[in-house]
Formats: structure tokens, C-alpha cells, sequence
């Protein structure tokens, strides 16, 4: 049917990747809101 058929494979792969790359721009997933932890600092193991 084709005479390069590899060729066409790869084409029809870039361009879904191309298509899923827009995707992802026009759309991008939503960031889950994260509490702020703060570092305490640990004196129960420091040698004097």
C-alpha cells in the first residue's frame, strides 16, 4: 500500500507526540494544594 511504511509510522508518531505536547500546554493538570512544613531543628541528638 505504502512504499515506505516505516516513514509513515514514524510520522504518525511525531505528530502524536506533537498533539499531546499541545494538549498538555493548553491543559495542564492541576498541582494538589501542599501544607508549608517547617524544618524544626533536632537538639535531642547533637553532642556538646
Amino acid at each position: 500500500m505504502f512504499r515506505r511504511p516505516v516513514l509513515l509510522i514514524i510520522v504518525l508518531l511525531v505528530c502524536a507526540a506533537v498533539l499531546g505536547v499541545l494538549g498538555l500546554a493548553a491543559f495542564p493538570p492541576s498541582v494538589p494544594p501542599a501544607p508549608v512544613e517547617r524544618l524544626l531543628p533536632n537538639d535531642r541528638f547533637q553532642v556538646r
